[in-house]
């Protein structure tokens, strides 16, 4: 399915992408968040499962490789266009009416917290065809529902290859719920989010 299918295609076509993904996804999100320019006016809001006793360096890690701000998601925050949010360790990220960042300690989804179907679903509510979600690289089934919910909200969906991830259980388990719109390897999945950039839909 072309990526403009359904999208306008003026300027701010797409407000922001969320990006899920577990063991094997910092890889996939190396070659992912450099492909974002600068002018890119779109937030990123990122959902890893890290260790809960250690903090977290992702902000750090990515930002000489990012043309975006990067930080650590902070609750009540304003989601502003240009920057990548980072969930916390041991906190789901929730993307609340505003829009804005909403931290929760509610019970862990899929033995996870920060959970990835958290943050898929509460920004479907709040982006619906606005949204664009990414699941990459994991080890359990954590985000597949949540892409689903994407889907209905007409975002567009974009699942990593299980062929190119190291954990593929993860894509897979997506793959068995719903038909996305790219499956694609990470490469890939940049040279899509430069050529939506070039056509000036994010």
């Amino acid at each position: 399915m072309a990526a403009s299918q359904g999208y306008p295609h003026g300027p701010r076509a797409f407000d922001a992408i969320v990006i899920g993904g577990s063991a094997g996804a910092i890889d996939a999100i190396s070659t992912i968040l450099p492909s974002l320019q600068a002018q890119t006016r779109v937030a990123v809001l990122v959902t890893l499962h890290l260790p809960r006793e250690a903090p977290s360096l992702l902000p750090e890690i990515f930002r000489p490789r990012c043309a975006l701000r990067t930080a650590e998601a902070q609750d009540k925050e304003p989601i502003e266009a240009g920057s990548v949010y980072f969930a916390p360790p041991d906190y789901h990220l929730l993307v609340d009416a505003g829009p804005q960042l909403a931290l929760s300690v509610d019970a862990p989804v899929h033995f996870s917290r920060p959970s990835i179907d958290v943050l898929f679903e509460s920004a479907a509510d709040i982006y619906g065809e606005r949204l664009i979600g990414m699941l990459l690289s994991g080890a359990n089934h954590d985000g597949a529902r949540g892409m689903v919910a994407i889907g209905a909200a007409g975002g567009l969906c974009i699942v990593q290859s299980p062929a190119s991830a190291s954990m593929s259980a993860m894509p897979q388990s997506a793959l068995d719920l719903m038909a996305p719109h790219h499956i694609l390897p990470p490469s890939e999945i940049a040279s899509l989010l430069t050529e939506l950039q070039m056509r000036r839909i994010l």
